[in-house]
């Protein structure tokens, strides 16, 4: 169930707090496939599992951007904001991909809000998403986004 916000006063008096972790989604060669070809980003060690078998991490490995792009599925299992007019994904300040994501694996996320940038007509979050192969001890995607929130 994700955490809802009423207002930006909500989204205030969480800034620093860790939410989450997420509902686990499962990251099979499927979905590994459907990324490549969506991208055109066929390297084997995300497309080609017996070549991958011999390789650093004995199996195929999801790509970096696409456990990026998870992360508006992730957001939507964590938070929901009941104000505004629109959510937009303004950006990203910085991402990082400490550690891979091996194929079958399950993935979880959590969310810091760390900033807020008010203007009269929308308010821009800074969310701090930290996604983590389940039962790993670092992060395979560290990502710093911006929601712009229509008001």
């Amino acid at each position: 169930m994700p955490r809802h916000f009423s207002s930006i006063d909500d989204v205030r008096t969480a800034l620093g707090e860790t939410i989450g972790p997420s509902e686990p989604i499962i990251v099979d060669q499927a979905r590994i496939d459907a990324f490549a070809a969506a991208t055109g980003d066929h390297q084997w060690i995300h497309v080609d599992p017996a070549r991958a078998a011999d390789g650093p991490y004995g199996t195929t490995i999801a790509h970096g951007y696409l456990t990026l792009s998870l992360v508006p599925l992730f957001g939507a299992d964590l938070v929901s904001f009941d104000f505004g007019s629109a959510r937009i994904n303004y950006g990203t300040d910085k991402v990082r991909f400490p550690a891979p994501v091996p194929s079958g694996c399950s993935l979880s996320a959590t969310v810091t809000f760390t900033d807020i940038a008010e203007k009269p007509d929308s308010v821009t979050l800074t969310a701090h998403y930290a996604v983590t192969v389940d039962g790993a001890d670092k992060p395979s995607c560290i990502a710093d986004t911006l929601v712009r929130i229509v008001l």
